[in-house]
């Protein structure tokens, strides 16, 4: 074995070794405080025995009354995903404002992931102005949705997509996203999520938080107005909890 190969080899297990240990517990917990990332979160037990999961935070200028119709309105052939569109969103702009007729969203609800529909998310838990969890169950390879209350495929991948908000002191919105995923073959799985499905996590969830920041911004900045109008606007709502 000759040097330059030797070389070679060396580099990509110290260049493995260092994503492992170094960037991937960063990439997983990106702009979240130890407590964030270590508390467990409402629907957390949807997706038992997780074989990956990533906790992503941001502090968006808006009241969680202001954010939470652009979370409810997300999906193909809606608002789309404010993240990379030629990416998620086949080239279609994401919404930049807010629109009533894709506001009507309840638990049990599928929010088309493609254009086809064949994979869509469903709404596992809605509870307005503080949780928003999609789910998805896809079958592999065919990438097709399937409903995890009847027989199993022999290869899938299960996961959730959830959106947690807490209203600041400031008024402002903490919008915490927790992911948590597993699937079978199990080694199959944990390879394509440490080696793709992470790091592309990353990179739209990134877009999504900055994308999402801008437009709530341009519907005004958080404070007192926004504090009051807030409380305004929930008297007489209904939470709706699954």
């Amino acid at each position: 074995m000759n040097r330059t190969r030797v070389r070679r080899i060396a580099f990509a297990c110290g260049a493995a070794t260092a994503y492992v240990f170094a960037l991937r517990p960063t990439l997983l917990c990106w702009g979240a405080t130890y407590r964030e990332a270590g508390v467990r979160y409402p629907s957390d037990e949807l997706v038992e025995n997780a074989t990956s999961q990533s906790t992503m935070a941001v502090s968006l200028p808006a009241p969680p009354e202001e954010v939470w119709p652009w979370l409810v309105q997300m999906g193909h052939g809606r608002g789309g995903w404010y993240s990379w569109d030629l990416l998620d969103n086949g080239g279609r702009p994401s919404a930049d404002r807010v629109v009533p007729e894709w506001q009507d969203l309840a638990v049990g609800d599928r929010v088309p992931a493609v254009p086809s529909g064949e994979a869509y998310f469903r709404v596992e838990v809605l509870d307005p102005e503080r949780t928003l969890v999609l789910r998805s169950d896809l079958e592999l390879p065919s990438g097709r949705s399937f409903d995890p209350r009847g027989p199993l495929p022999r290869a899938y991948s299960d996961g959730i997509w959830a959106f947690h908000l807490r209203r600041l002191p400031d008024g402002c919105t903490r919008l915490v996203v927790r992911t948590r995923g597993r699937g079978e073959p199990s080694f199959a799985n944990r390879l394509f999520a440490w080696g793709l499905g992470e790091p592309a996590h990353f990179i739209m969830q990134h877009r999504q938080f900055r994308n999402l920041g801008r437009r709530v911004a341009r519907r005004g900045s958080a404070g007192a107005r926004g504090v009051e109008a807030g409380q305004a606007r929930r008297r007489g709502n209904v939470r709706l909890v699954r």
